[in-house]
Parts: structure tokens; sequence; C-alpha cells
């Protein structure tokens, strides 16, 4: 795998370390400093051309340090913009995609994915990794990540292993007007209900505050386009890591994110890039 950016100096012995991408806000979070195709970050090592090792993909994309919510998104988009292809990201995806896709979850606390995206993928519970669990420990963090799923009517299917076996309690984000007898049926297999909203909303901005509230401050999701759609509008995405798949798919699929449009653009900076077999891995800070 290649480093696009941030550029090292390879013309003069080994690579020296560039300075980080910077912060977005207070603290963000360092750019990876492998050279392209050799070593990674930290000297994880890698063949050339190959992959990145976990600890080196861990290392550059770590969550950045303090006390309050880091919300990163992982996406993966087609050359035409489609976020999913016959309803699902899989068929756009890479296995070094599905690499990057496992580190981001071995970081984060939790997991944050609406009712729809459940649906449709399939959402099984997030699992422990071997490879992540000496950094989780480190941290103070669970064997895995919680999975947080967002839904206004609670249309869930809640006899799935999600609900029913996840290693730790799978949470169930809805507003204080959620069908009272919805509720029970989520208790009842298992899941923590939390309500950040009024009436069936749910508020993006106070679904994660609660989430922080429990010590789940390093939050990742993965849409859907209508969830990552309502993050974007409120304001709260601090993080985008977006793989551009060298596919075309026409047709009228979803973008990465969808609901009515913002008022004024929000713009972000790149952070990096990373190159395997035509996929471009992209980082994105708020500005």
């Amino acid at each position: 795998m290649r480093r696009l950016f941030p550029v090292t100096d390879m013309t003069a012995g080994p690579a020296v370390p560039v300075a980080p991408a910077g912060p977005a806000g207070p603290a963000g979070p360092a750019a990876p400093a492998g050279p392209e195709g050799g070593a990674g970050p930290e000297g994880g090592a890698a063949a050339e051309g190959g992959d990145w090792s976990l600890d080196a993909l861990a290392d550059a994309y770590a969550y950045p340090e303090g006390d309050g919510p880091w919300l990163r998104a992982n996406m993966v988009s087609s050359l035409d913009g489609a976020g999913q292809h016959e309803g699902r990201s899989q068929p756009l995806s890479s296995e070094t995609d599905m690499r990057i896709f496992g580190t981001l979850r071995g970081l984060a606390d939790v997991i944050v994915v609406g009712a729809e995206t459940v649906r449709l993928e399939g959402y099984r519970p997030a699992r422990a990794r071997e490879a992540f669990a000496e950094r989780r420990a480190a941290a103070g963090q669970g064997p895995a990540p919680v999975i947080a799923v967002v839904s206004a009517s609670l249309d869930l299917d809640f006899s799935l292993p999600l609900f029913t076996a996840p290693l730790v309690p799978t949470l169930v984000l809805t507003g204080s007007g959620a069908p009272a007898e919805r509720v029970g049926e989520a208790r009842k297999a298992g899941a923590e209900v939390l309500f950040a909203g009024d009436g069936t909303r749910v508020d993006p901005a106070r679904a994660l505050t609660a989430l922080t509230e429990r010590g789940l401050r390093r939050q990742l999701t993965e849409g859907g386009p209508r969830l990552l759609g309502q993050f974007v509008a409120a304001g709260v995405l601090d993080e985008l890591c977006l793989t551009i798949s060298p596919t075309m798919t026409a047709g009228d699929a979803q973008r990465i994110a969808g609901g009515p449009p913002v008022a004024v653009p929000t713009r972000f900076r790149v952070a990096s890039v990373l190159e395997r077999d035509g996929f471009l891995f992209t980082r994105y800070l708020r500005s």
C-alpha cells in the first residue's frame, strides 16, 4: 500500500516522519508516518506494495487524545458517487478496505448505525479481536466496541443476535415518544434503550452526548446515508474516512450522505491518502 499524502522525501536514506496533519479543532489525529510501499507508522512492517500491518493501520487511524467526543464516519463510494450497489456497500469494497474497516472498529468505543443499515446489511454483534486486545486494554476499553442502533420507530427484529447475543449489550437510541411496546421488546431482548430526543425523533447531538456520558467518546458511524446526513446537518461530524472505489455503478443509488441539504456546505480538509489496487483510502478532518 502506498501513502500518497502527506508526502515523504524518499531520496535521502531512511524516510523521516512528516509532521502531523494538525488538529481539527483542539486536537486532531496525527497523519500516518510510514513511507510509501514500505514500513507503516511506528515501524509496522509491510511488504513492498503490500498492506500495512494492523498495528501500523491502528497507529495511522488513532483517535485524538482528550475527554470530548470524536465522531468518525467510515464510508465507501464509487467513482460516480454511489454509496452502495443494490442496497449494500460490499460490492464496492476490497480486501484492504475491509482491513481498514476492521481497524476502525477495533479502535472505537461505539459503532453508531442507522436502523435501515442494520436491516439491509445484516448487522451482527462486534467481536473481540486479539490483534487489538492489548491496545484496547491500555486505553481502558472493553473487549469489543458497543453497537448503538439509531431508530425512531424501533422497527427492528429484536430476535437477531445483534440484540440477543452480543459480547457487550447493544444500545438502542430513540426518542422519548417511541412506542412503549417496542421499547419493552428491545429491553426484553437484552438491549439497553437510551432516549435522545423528543417525540419519536432522535436528536443527533443529544445521541452523541448520551454515548459520551457512558464513557463512549471514540465514536464511529458506518451509516447509512440518512444517518450520516443527519450528523452532517447537525455539525457534529469530526472526521470522514472515505474509500473511493475504482468502480462505476450508474443507476440511482444513494450517495454516502442523504437528507435535506445544509444551508452552507461543511468544509473538510484532507489529512491522509493511501492507495492500493486503485482504491483510495482518504481521511478528511472538519476545518
